[in-house]
């Protein structure tokens, strides 16, 4: 593997590194219909109806009662009838639940400070502006035409986190 990439040329290997960076990046993530992102998305936005919380994170109805109900099932969470859509339920942490989210956020901090613990300060200022720069060329020359659309509502077969997935 390594002696193949010596031979590449430079914009291979930064292909090869960044799509290396990104499979690390899913695998540690909690990913979008995680018991922890659901506990963490809880926290932050308080009580919300299942069908919103699937929405929002994107994720398939299917998937998420399956998540829900383990967490529900935990003490984590209480489901209670919708008052204003029959066809849905509302969905609360509980104590236990946001204190389990709390702990979540922390390990997710923690884990954040640790990715770019072997840059310097200055390296990361770097990094961030260099990322910043190509991230808006790319925007422009690749996700405007149509394709950010699958992408945002989830059928994309690519697992981008846009700024609105405040996840890493």
């Amino acid at each position: 593997m390594k002696d193949r990439y010596e031979t590449l040329d430079k914009n291979h290997k930064l292909v090869w590194n960044l799509r290396d960076i990104g499979h690390t990046m899913r695998h540690i993530s909690e990913g979008r219909g995680s018991q922890k992102r659901i506990l963490m998305f809880l926290r932050e936005f308080g009580e919300i109806t299942q069908r919103e919380l699937t929405e929002r994170l994107g994720i398939q109805p299917g998937s998420a009662s399956e998540v829900i109900g383990k967490l529900e099932t935990a003490g984590f969470l209480v489901r209670t009838p919708s008052y204003t859509d029959r066809r849905t339920t509302n969905i609360a942490l509980t104590e236990e639940g946001k204190t389990a989210a709390e702990e979540a956020a922390l390990q997710r901090e923690e884990r954040h400070q640790q990715m770019f613990s072997c840059l310097s300060g200055e390296e990361q200022d770097t990094l961030l502006s260099l990322l910043e720069k190509l991230n808006a060329d790319w925007e422009t020359k690749y996700r405007q035409h149509g394709a950010e659309s699958d992408c945002r509502k989830g059928r994309g077969h690519h697992h981008h986190h846009h700024k609105r997935h405040k996840e890493a």
